[in-house]
């Protein structure tokens, strides 16, 4: 299986506004650089959308460490929040409804493809990544402004 890491990172101007995302991909020595936006979305939509975009990429199941400066993403994966509010038709332990099930449920679709490993990063810090893919993810919905 290959072995492929996924950086990602989302951002908006306003919330909701104009919104964006990046995401970087690494194979061996090969790296590509993606990025789109939403002309009205919000933070959380683009961070998920970074991802998703991202694994949607692939062309075969991978083993992917996915790193990410979103606490929503990473939390909602790794402590298995995202597949309880599937189970529970997309309301939360707390019976609120979940927020973007469209996404999650295309994101949880996509980790049944791939080993996912979670990674939590701090942003806007040291990562030339996750600071490149805040970049992107700017340079999206400034265009949209």
């Amino acid at each position: 299986m290959k072995q492929v890491t996924i950086y990602t990172d989302g951002a908006c101007s306003g919330n909701p506004g104009p919104g964006g995302w990046g995401a970087i991909l690494q194979y061996g020595p090969h790296t590509k650089e993606m990025s789109g936006g939403e002309a009205n979305t919000t933070n959380n939509r683009m961070e998920l959308t970074g991802v998703i975009r991202a694994l949607q990429t692939l062309k075969e199941p991978c083993a992917v460490d996915l790193y990410s400066d979103s606490k929503y993403v990473i939390d909602a994966l790794e402590k298995g929040w995202a597949k309880g509010w599937r189970a529970r038709g997309w309301v939360k332990s707390d019976k609120k409804p979940a927020l973007n099930p469209d996404l999650w449920a295309v994101l949880l679709d996509l980790c049944e493809v791939h080993q996912v490993r979670t990674h939590w990063v701090k942003g806007h810090a040291e990562n030339p990544y996750n600071n490149r893919c805040d970049q992107l993810a700017v340079s999206e919905w400034q265009k949209l402004k």
